[in-house]
């Protein structure tokens, strides 16, 4: 069962944003997908100035689960050294099963 890892991000300032979102597409989202997830996807969202939800989707719990413990944490630090949280941005972060979808 897909398990998704989600991750939001809000800025105060969007060249932050936009320096963000460059660094996901030049390589953080190919290194999360190298670390076991099968498919990322970056979206906009409505009505939130500089608002990013980021999706990654991982084959289920367990592979998500070796992540953390073998990728999460290099990825992590490099993301917060980049981006911490006093550049005016807010992070949240969500995972959970995929309990349905429809093509």
């Amino acid at each position: 069962m897909t398990y998704r890892y989600t991750v939001r991000a809000f800025f105060e300032h969007e060249d932050v944003a936009d320096e963000w979102v460059r660094w996901l597409r030049e390589g953080h989202c190919r290194e999360v997908l190298d670390g076991g997830a099968r498919r990322a996807e970056i979206l906009t969202i409505e009505d939130v100035k500089n608002g990013f939800e980021v999706r990654y989707d991982f084959p289920d719990q367990t592979s998500f689960e070796r992540y953390e413990r073998t990728h999460a944490p290099s990825l992590r630090e490099e993301g917060l050294a980049r981006f911490p949280t006093d550049r005016g941005i807010t992070y949240q972060r969500a995972c959970g099963c995929v309990i349905h979808e429809e093509d």
